[in-house]
């Protein structure tokens, strides 16, 4: 029974399918048949012996249903292999070893030699020298990569038995290109710490028994494959049509939408889900996806492939730290935060290699700057792995042995390494797409590689703009090999071209503009002038003197004292004849407030004084007052100001009497007809022509004025879109730093969880130590410098009587229940002054005995802060060494009595024999086997049985006995006259239990 991979856990560019492959997938030119790698190492026989068996000898195609596997296995450098001659009697296929140059054809099997490196390159296989030493290698990993690269989508990885994590990145690389994973379940390996391996990246597309899987290749290359007549892939009956249904079911299950990314890509995505799936037509796979929320997933995940892997593309690196890297630190200050984004950034290596580039110039500069990358993608599942930095052991072959040891500390068991905790604060993961959510701002480097090539056009337009607002002045944008600016040459310059750097141009695209440079002046008027009524009273006595000096020049006629603009500064005189009020909002305008007949000409001769800077008069200006015409004569003159350094015009109204205004026109009319009524026609043409002219003057000045305000329309227009783009940067910014404030928050929770995780791993720890300081069964105290008690073990109120109250007390206040020591307290502190600990066999009141010990309290840091006191029972080593004592006596006395000349014996009080040395077999004749089975009695003449029969009743009594001569008989039935002293043996109770005697034979 199959398994579907768990869902792959990066999207390596926010939200891009496959985003860090270096290139699109295409199938390759050189073969039109799958090639199929399978990696092993320790068990690996038995799942090769397996899956071959399982190969079907009668396939149409061959007994290789069409397919080529090349078989890489972990062999010994120095040993001839035999995996060929093994493969080859489970299968019916042609199997050889590898050679340099070797073509690959279908229905053919190809072993790797030993001490080699294995590659594919154009439908080719190629043998190279292992490039790391023993024990280093990760030749399945090696192979995988090469394949993929070369074969892309037709690329098939099988991860068998094994040690190790080799074959983890390869199938990462063939993944990323739109290949297929299988791995063998961990069940039937003898070994699965490959299998394992592969299976915890979720990117394995099947997981069964070796057995199963080539039914289940058989059947998806089946669908996978499948040619038209053109002999390129399906790709289905109404692609587009079923394609915007897939992303609406996509886009209404995930919330993402795919619409704008590259048609090929999706196509190749949905065709290998399809295939997997052993579904022919597209629509039906659209049916499929309705009735099956979990595919709908499964086809998200798959979406969200992407290679990634540390310091990808050494020499794009390279070229980073040269020519971005130096140059950023070399030009902040110290202690000035560095800020570097990679959007995009899967389960963490880029983002962890850039993170290393940092800290390693930061210690070669001998200088700290506040480091901090923010490593955001749209998978949550990759995140969490980033957030980890646990990566299996075969990316020794991306790290140097130097960056290793430095950065990384390796796991328990040797699979897996760890992220120095150092590289690790200096990251900030957090889940985001990049298409749609507020970028960060304020950077210094964006790392955005190998995403944009898999984005149509309109997220092109969008996202380098993105970059270009959100990096510094200089700042670098970091590019995959296969992509670049296009073009937007103006927001950034190229520092290398081959290589995908770029730095931030100033002097391109949207300007950030100030605010203020953009909002008019408080009083309405222009740049620089003071508007009416402003300013402090000393200030408006300088321009009453000003004006009344100017108009005693003019013989003091009405008059006002204006701006360029007309706003009245100065009045002076009775102005009510020539201005009134204004109708709305009040204000100090002579133009706004000149009466009707006034405000043409005053317009135009303030307009023309303005322009020329020179005096503009006008004469006989018809002035509507109070319903009366009055004939005014109007002059504006420019003044010389040391008060304020702005442009001042006077104006001055003078009423002109009626006589004299007809005085005017008759000198003007001289000469003419002497007709009153000709005179009178001919006053009212003059009149009337002036007039004329003068409308004629106002309406051109009307239009030049008109023409003005429309220049400073559009110029104000173009100030209000100025303004606009500044206030949606405004927002923008605004939009960003919630999304930092989120990040931070995340952040947050994330440093919290680590430490709940941290709190219960020392609750545990403090658990452990409880426990095992309470199952020791040693009394312990712990004690500060003022000898007050910090904490004590259980074991320890048999010794001292203490209870949970007592911590915090002076040791010197409890009672100990010792007998014949009262020195603690002094030895405790002679340890705290000399620091050499000291031990002392101590006797409590119950008889018990203890070791004491008393050592200094030694933090890691090796701060003596107090005393441990520890009380060891030694009660029954005691009097195991008591025993010990008496056993090596009586092995001396057995010494003793082993080689006495004389007959030792000891006999309990039935006379039955407990003890025959050599003395009395010699003197006897039995030995002691024989002797221990006798009875006194035999030894003794039956005529002097009933006298030692009396010896040892006075014995058992425990009587003395003085030495006295007896009778024995000997094996060969002599009587021996023997000297004899008998001694009782009584027991711990003082009960006789046996007698021993001496015998010696009598002379």
């Amino acid at each position: 029974m199959t398994r579907p991979a768990k869902a792959p856990p990066h999207l390596p560019s926010g939200s891009a399918p496959a985003a860090t492959a270096a290139r699109e997938p295409a199938p390759p030119a050189s073969n039109d048949f799958p090639i199929v790698g399978i990696g092993a190492s320790a068990g690996g026989l038995a799942a090769f012996e397996a899956f071959f068996k399982a190969l079907p000898a009668d396939d149409e195609k061959g007994p290789g249903s069409g397919m080529a596997f090349v078989v890489v296995q972990h062999l010994a450098p120095d040993h001839k292999s035999i995996l060929t001659e093994l493969i080859a009697r489970y299968t019916s296929m042609k199997v050889v070893e590898a050679e340099n140059g070797m073509r690959v054809e279908p229905n053919c099997t190809y072993v790797i030699p030993p001490n080699h490196d294995l590659a594919f390159l154009n439908g080719a296989l190629q043998l190279l020298e292992p490039g790391a030493p023993r024990g280093q290698r990760l030749p399945i990993d090696f192979f995988f990569r090469s394949l993929a690269e070369d074969q892309r989508a037709r690329a098939i990885g099988i991860v068998l038995s094994g040690t190790g994590s080799d074959g983890t990145q390869g199938i990462r690389a063939i993944k990323g290109e739109g290949g297929m994973v299988m791995a063998q379940t961990s069940e039937t390996t003898e070994y699965d710490g490959m299998p394992r391996s592969a299976i915890a990246t979720g990117l394995v597309d099947f997981v069964l028994p070796p057995a199963e899987m080539p039914a289940q290749l058989r059947a998806y290359i089946g669908h996978a494959f499948r040619t038209g007549r053109n002999g390129e892939p399906v790709s289905g009956l109404r692609v587009d049509n079923a394609l915007k249904k897939i992303f609406v079911l996509v886009r209404a299950q995930t919330g993402h939408d795919f619409s704008d990314y590259k048609q090929n890509t999706i196509t190749r995505r949905v065709e290998r889900r399809m295939a997997v799936q052993q579904i022919a037509n597209m629509d039906d796979y659209v049916l499929y996806l309705r009735k099956t929320p979990a595919e709908v997933d499964a086809l998200f995940r798959d979406f969200l492939i992407g290679v990634t892997q540390f310091f990808r593309d050494p020499d794009a690196f390279k070229a980073l730290q040269e020519e971005a890297v130096v140059r950023l630190l070399s030009n902040k200050p110290s202690g000035a935060p560095i800020r570097v984004w990679v959007p995009g950034c899967s389960t963490g290596e880029e983002a962890y290699s850039i993170a290393i580039l940092l800290q390693e110039r930061m210690d070669a500069l001998k200088t700290n700057f506040k480091l901090i990358v923010f490593a955001t993608d749209l998978d949550s599942a990759a995140i969490e792995k980033a957030r980890a930095g646990i990566y299996p052991a075969s990316i020794a072959a991306d790290v140097s042995a130097e960056r290793l040891a430095r950065f990384f500390t390796e796991e328990p068991g040797g699979g897996f390494y760890r992220i120095n905790k150092l590289i690790r604060d200096i990251l900030v993961f957090s889940e985001q797409n990049v298409i749609k959510d507020p970028p960060f701002s304020k950077l210094d480097l964006i790392s955005c590689r190998n995403l944009m090539i898999y984005l149509g056009p309109e997220l092109h337009k969008k996202l380098l703009p993105l970059f270009h607002y959100s990096l510094n002045r200089g700042g670098y944008l970091f590019l995959g090999t296969s992509e670049s600016i296009g073009e937007h040459i103006d927001l950034f310059s190229t520092l290398n071209r081959s290589l995908k750097l770029y730095q931030r141009k100033d002097d391109g695209g949207p300007q950030r503009l100030s605010l203020a440079r953009f909002l008019p002046p408080v009083t309405g008027t222009r740049s620089g002038q003071r508007a009416p009524g402003r300013g402090a009273t000393d200030t408006g006595a300088q321009f009453r003197e000003l004006t009344e000096r100017t108009l005693l020049q003019q013989y003091a006629p009405v008059g006002a004292l204006v701006n360029d603009q007309g706003d009245i500064l100065y009045l002076h005189g009775r102005t009510g004849q020539f201005l009134e009020p204004a109708p709305g909002e009040a204000g100090l305008n002579i133009l706004k407030m000149a009466r009707e007949g006034l405000r043409p000409g005053l317009t135009m001769a303030l307009h023309k004084a303005v322009a020329q800077r020179e005096p503009v008069s006008h004469t006989g200006l018809r002035v509507k007052t109070n319903g009366d015409f009055s004939s005014v004569n109007l002059k504006v003159r420019p003044v010389n100001s040391e008060v304020a350094d702005l442009p001042l015009f006077l104006v001055s109204l003078e009423i002109v009497p009626e006589s004299a205004a007809g005085e005017g026109a008759d000198s003007a009319s001289a000469g003419g007809a002497a007709d009153p009524q000709a005179r009178e026609i001919q006053r009212v043409v003059d009149a009337l022509k002036r007039e004329l002219r003068e409308k004629e003057e106002y309406l051109q000045s009307t239009t030049e004025e008109l023409e003005t305000s429309n220049e400073e329309l559009k110029s104000a227009n173009e100030e209000m879109q100025s303004i606009n783009e500044e206030m949606q940067s405004t927002n923008e910014e605004l939009e960003t730093s919630k999304e930092e404030l989120q990040s931070v928050n995340e952040e947050l929770a994330t440093v919290n969880a680590e430490l709940q995780g941290k709190v219960a791993d020392l609750s545990q720890a403090n658990n452990d130590m409880n426990n095992l300081l309470a199952g020791t069964g040693v009394g312990t105290i712990f004690v500060n410098h003022q000898l007050l008690i910090q904490r004590f073990t259980p074991a320890i109120t048999q010794v001292i009587n203490l209870i949970a109250t007592d911590i915090g007390r002076p040791i010197s206040d409890i009672a100990a229940n010792l007998a014949g020591y009262q020195d603690l307290v002094k030895d405790v502190q002679l340890v705290l002054d000399t620091l050499v600990p000291r031990e002392i066999e101590v006797l409590n009141t119950q008889g018990k005995w203890y070791w004491l010990r008393i050592r200094p309290y030694r933090t890691l840091d090796n701060v003596i802060e107090g005393a441990v006191i520890t009380f060891s029972d030694t009660t029954e080593m005691k009097a195991a060494r008591d025993a010990l004592h008496e056993s090596q006596a009586l092995r001396r006395l057995a010494v003793v009595v082993a080689d006495s000349r004389d007959a030792i014996l000891v006999q309990d009080l039935e006379g039955q024999i407990l003890c025959w040395n050599p003395g009395a077999a010699r003197l006897y004749g039995w030995s002691e086997a024989e002797a221990l089975a006798m009875n006194i009695r035999e030894l003794i003449p039956s005529a002097g049985r009933d006298k030692a029969l009396a010896i040892v009743q006075q014995l058992g009594q425990a009587q003395v006995l003085q030495p006295f001569q007896a009778q024995r008989l000997t094996q060969d039935g002599r009587v021996l006259p023997v000297w004899l002293i008998a001694t009782a043996l009584v027991d711990d109770a003082g009960a006789v239990y046996a007698i021993a005697t001496t015998e010696r034979e009598a002379g």
